[in-house]
């Protein structure tokens, strides 16, 4: 891991098309600005690794899920 101290105002280059902006520090925290193409995804790491986790738990959810699931779903328009 490459650890860099910057200022605010301070950029990151990242590759030729990413940018990391430091904004300002905020107590124990720092508000960062990102520049990337629309092709890259930018994620917060808790918000994937609570997905992953639900999904796992879904995964794992037991055959009674599927018919919670179905109990959930409008029902099917009649002819």
């Amino acid at each position: 891991m490459l650890v860099l101290t910057r200022k605010p105002g301070e950029k990151i280059m990242i590759g030729d098309d990413i940018v990391i902006t430091v904004m300002e520090g905020r107590g124990d925290g720092v508000r960062i600005g990102i520049e990337a193409p629309r092709g890259v995804s930018i994620q917060r790491s808790e918000v994937v690794e609570a997905i992953a986790a639900a999904n796992l738990a879904a995964t794992q959810a037991g055959p009674d899920a599927e018919e919670l699931l179905a109990a959930l779903r409008p029902p099917a328009p009649k002819d």
